[in-house]
């Protein structure tokens, strides 16, 4: 066996084991606090890594999409991280991560790459109300490494959502949703709170029941108390939750291992897990069906996921 098809079959027994591989990055020092952070984003996410290229401005751009650039003859625009995260830095950065997640494809400015480790969720913890507070809500997990450096990781869909798409405009993607006729409830889980915020719209508008947690493990416990409660009273789990929706990537407990835990659980029995993600290639779908995952549907497309979400509870 080579040993690119060593990586890539390693990298697949990964799903429903709680671990993931980071590619760690760096913004530069900081004017203002003298510090140099270190940023990590989620290895399936990169397509590539090269030399920041020539980039061609373009107009009518939030103030830190530095403009577009070709690649194999398709148009990437390239967003200056640093700029977007408020850190001002002396440097231009050297370096362009090309990241591909939820159907689109763009370049993240950076000033280093660093190194790719591989970490479990378990370690990657939520983060504290100081930096999230600090970054606007730009940090979903935060680990301690072993040399006592502090790797943040970047809610990367939060960029994209805030540089190709405006939350304030987007009502029309919501518009045509139908309400069900039934009485029914989603569990959801996910770390991202721009996520959060297109399901709970989403779910709304279809007039659909929901609770939810920022990471698989609360989510976990929430489910587990919902299936005492239901042993209890003598009824059924799915009496109680119809449809478990959840991402993959999260503090604590991975969406893969989260559906693991379920698919494992005769109490859980009858109750479809759908996976929303953005990472959006058929190798993460694999995956997920590999742990037991009944569907799938990217993010940020809230048609899609309320047609979904339609056809798994038979609507």
């Amino acid at each position: 066996m080579s040993e690119l098809l060593k990586k890539i079959d390693a990298r697949t027994k990964l799903a429903g084991t709680n671990k993931l591989e980071i590619l760690l990055f760096s913004l530069g020092i900081d004017q203002r606090t003298g510090r140099k952070e270190t940023f990590g984003i989620n290895v399936f996410k990169v397509r590539e890594v090269m030399r920041t290229p020539e980039i061609t401005s373009a107009p009518e751009m939030p103030s830190s999409v530095e403009g577009m650039v070709s690649l194999r003859g398709t148009l990437v625009p390239v967003i200056d991280l640093a700029k977007y995260a408020g850190v001002i830095s002396e440097k231009r950065p050297e370096i362009m991560i090309v990241t591909e997640y939820n159907g689109h494809t763009q370049g993240f400015l950076v000033e280093a790459v660093d190194t790719i480790l591989r970490l479990d969720w378990s370690a990657m913890r939520v983060p504290p109300d100081m930096i999230t507070n600090r970054m606007g809500g730009l940090v979903t997990a935060i680990t301690e490494l072993d040399k006592g450096t502090l790797v943040m990781m970047m809610d990367v869909e939060k960029v994209l959502a805030e540089t190709a798409m405006s939350e304030d405009n987007d009502s029309h993607h919501f518009a045509n949703i139908e309400p069900v006729q039934h009485d029914c409830m989603v569990y959801f889980a996910d770390d991202s709170a721009v996520a959060r915020r297109q399901i709970e719209r989403t779910l709304k508008a279809m007039g659909v029941r929901f609770s939810f947690a920022p990471n698989g493990m609360q989510a976990w416990e929430d489910l587990q108390k919902i299936a005492t409660q239901a042993e209890l009273a003598n009824n059924k789990v799915k009496d109680s939750v119809q449809l478990i929706l959840t991402d993959v990537e999260m503090p604590a407990m991975d969406g893969y291992m989260l559906t693991r835990m379920v698919k494992t659980d005769p109490r859980f029995a009858g109750i479809p897990v759908l996976m929303h993600s953005s990472l959006s290639g058929n190798s993460n779908q694999k995956l997920g069906e590999s742990v037991g995952v009944d569907a799938y549907v990217s993010k940020f497309e809230p048609q899609k996921l309320s047609m979904k979400i339609r056809e798994m509870l038979k609507l």
